[in-house]
């Protein structure tokens, strides 16, 4: 049997706190092992569930600790790809969470970093280890929809009542297209296997932020639509129209918070098939599926390429919109 992987964490952020963390701890195949941070209020939190959890008062010092394998990094986005660098060039293999860059061309860099040291890099996508998406990508394959037209979505939330938040900060990588359009956009791209040949967007922005944004591309073989919202009230909801049925998912990003996992398969007749998924942790999916890898060399559902992918449509969309104002 092999070692657990043994895992340190770059910051006691909330997201780490509440998600990522309490994944890495019941994940098959991994330790929690150690947090990098100067607040013992924070560290607190997590020592609640993990009491062995060892403490270093910096970044850095967690880096040289030798008995740390993997290191996990929730840091602002901006801060990302410096980071990852430093974890891989410290000899850690790397989860790091989306976006894992601010451009396409900061991946080729990870990209080569990653091959030259031979160790895993990757963004913290959660969904393709999630099976309602697994599921979805073998309808949409499959022909279980007919011939593919529309692919067409909306990720929104509202986060204006809290201007700190970094997502609100254009210095930190902030912006609605980073946080929640890379869902909308590669969703799309994993279920399809294809890229967008024409890309068209409207955004809205504020204070150097995109706040709104409206996407329309055409795919070979089928159109796309999304919106995504740092200002809208909640939604989230992916659809895949063919010319014979129609894929729902009805909590696709956020399944057991926002809603049931599901998917709805529409078909002639008015005939609807649901398919449901209780109980299933992406994240820990994500974790093991993470250790696996390290451990036995099986393939990662999300390397770095696909990251890329995402991250050159994002790229895409901002030079079709044109300059903040």
């Amino acid at each position: 049997m092999a070692q657990a992987v043994r895992w340190g964490i770059l910051g006691a952020a909330k997201f780490a706190r509440d998600q990522m963390a309490p994944a890495i701890h019941a994940a098959k195949g991994a330790e929690l092992a150690a947090l990098a941070t100067g607040s013992a209020d924070k560290a607190a939190a997590f020592q609640a569930f993990c009491p062995s959890l060892r403490l270093h008062d910096s970044y850095e010092a967690l880096l040289a600790d030798p008995s740390i394998d993997a290191v996990y990094i929730p840091l602002p986005n901006h801060l990302h790809v410096p980071w990852t660098e430093k974890a891989l060039e410290a000899g850690k293999h790397v989860l790091c969470e989306k976006p894992v860059a601010m451009s396409a061309d900061e991946i080729d860099t990870l990209i080569n970093l990653r091959d030259a040291t031979g160790l895993l890099a990757a963004e913290a996508y959660m969904i393709v280890h999630h099976p309602q998406w697994i599921r979805a990508r073998e309808m949409v394959q499959t022909g279980a929809i007919g011939e593919l037209v529309q692919v067409d979505g909306v990720f929104s939330y509202d986060n204006r009542a809290d201007p700190g938040n970094i997502r609100n900060k254009p210095g930190t990588g902030g912006g609605g297209i980073p946080d929640i359009g890379v869902y909308t956009y590669g969703s799309a791209r994993y279920v399809t296997g294809k890229e967008p040949l024409e890309i068209s967007a409207h955004v809205d922005w504020e204070n150097g932020v995109d706040t709104y944004a409206r996407v329309t591309a055409r795919f070979a073989g089928f159109h796309y639509d999304a919106v995504t919202s740092m200002r809208m009230f909640p939604r989230q909801e992916m659809n895949f129209h063919g010319d014979a049925g129609l894929v729902r998912l009805t909590a696709p990003f956020n399944p057991g918070i926002f809603g049931e996992a599901r998917i709805e398969l529409h078909q002639p007749g008015l005939s609807v098939k649901v398919e449901r998924f209780p109980g299933v942790n992406h994240y820990v999916n994500q974790v093991e599926n993470f250790c696996a890898t390290v451990q036995h060399g099986a393939d990662y559902p999300c390397p770095l390429e696909f990251s890329r992918g995402t991250q050159e449509m994002i790229d895409r969309v901002f030079a079709a919109a044109g300059p903040a104002v």
